[in-house]
């Protein structure tokens, strides 16, 4: 028989920002018991040849379409993927290594890195990790040379890894607004650990992404400076939420707090997500921009009254005479100084 513990008391909920009632974070829909990933696309009602596929016997049950797959988080990716490219993908919000078409490593400046989770954990200590960079660094095999040394078991290493890389890879993958790049034939300082198949990459950042929604619809937690809400009594919170609530101070965001308590930034999004669901953390006010007073610009004149050499006329020869590494611009240049030389 299989021992099923206790809940957790739950926390307070308060109003979603659109004004419905929030549900609670534990419970799912229907429609959150299928992972997007695993949908498969409608079968076309007609065959090949353009004729009707027969009826279905009459009691049959005919199942019901589903729905059509949700493109990639990254059709680069996907191709890289096919075509089993070995470099490194830059994004605006991080980078993936990939090697023959898989996911080998991920970074993002949201998280922490896997030096942090492996110190702040207790497997190693600061000064080990800086000596098996230095040593391994270079020939990319510092991931060997931790486990060859019996500071951190292989196993050990491959589950602290494979937590960094879903960390990273879903601020990776997240919204862009700049495009991507691909640099053929990097290769990660780390080594090769544990690779992750693209698939499963994106169908578990789209799962975190579900979740992270049912908590708590409003992702402005998840990057924005963050306060703690004037409440008159706070309610009792689990000790792992209540650590997160403590470095909440008005400057840190997510990201901060996630570094400071050396924890996978994920799970701070959900930590915040939930305190904010609860009502004890919000975003902080944005700071107004310093107001200054206009000021007139001064101009320099020679004896006779007209513009010295330091007025308006000489900065702005100053600016059409100064060197520019933009050959439209010098060649620009040069067409106006053959012109007045007419």
């Amino acid at each position: 028989m299989t021992a099923i513990g206790t809940p957790p008391p739950p926390l307070p909920v308060r109003r979603k920002p659109n004004g419905g009632a929030q549900a609670p974070a534990d419970l799912t829909s229907p429609a959150d018991l299928t992972s997007p990933a695993d949908l498969t696309s409608p079968t076309d009602l007609t065959s090949s040849a353009g004729r009707p596929e027969p009826a279905a016997p009459v009691g049959a049950v005919t199942p019901a379409p589903s729905p059509a797959v949700p493109p990639g988080l990254s059709p680069m990716l996907n191709r890289l993927a096919a075509e089993r490219a070995t470099g490194v993908l830059l994004r605006e919000h991080g980078r993936l290594y990939l090697v023959d078409g898989r996911i080998m490593h991920a970074e993002s400046p949201e998280t922490p890195g896997l030096d942090v989770l492996l110190t702040m954990g207790g497997l190693l200590d600061t000064e080990f990790w800086r000596e098996a960079v230095a040593q391994a660094g270079a020939r990319r095999r510092v991931g060997r040379f931790l486990v060859d040394s019996g500071r951190v078991s292989e196993g050990a290493l491959e589950l602290c890894h494979v937590g960094a890389l879903f960390d990273a890879a879903y601020f990776v993958l997240g919204p862009s607004s700049a495009p991507a790049r691909f640099r053929y034939g990097a290769v990660h300082w780390l080594g090769p650990v544990r690779p992750v198949p693209v698939a499963a990459l994106e169908r578990e950042t789209l799962r975190r992404r579900a979740l992270l929604h049912r908590i708590w619809p409003d992702p402005a937690t998840d990057s924005a400076p963050l306060v703690r809400a004037d409440a008159p009594a706070e309610p009792p919170v689990p000790a792992r939420q209540g650590a997160v609530l403590g470095q909440v101070n008005g400057a840190r965001t997510a990201a901060d707090i996630s570094r400071a308590l050396g924890r996978p930034a994920f799970h701070t999004l959900v930590d915040l997500r939930r305190l904010a669901a609860a009502g004890l953390v919000r975003t902080a006010p944005a700071a107004a921009p310093p107001q200054t007073s206009p000021r007139r610009p001064s101009i320099a004149h020679g004896p006779d009254g007209l513009d010295g050499p330091d007025g308006p006329d000489a900065s702005v020869s100053a600016l059409l005479t100064e060197p520019s590494a933009d050959p439209d611009v010098s060649l620009l240049r040069r067409l106006r100084d053959a012109l007045e030389a007419l």
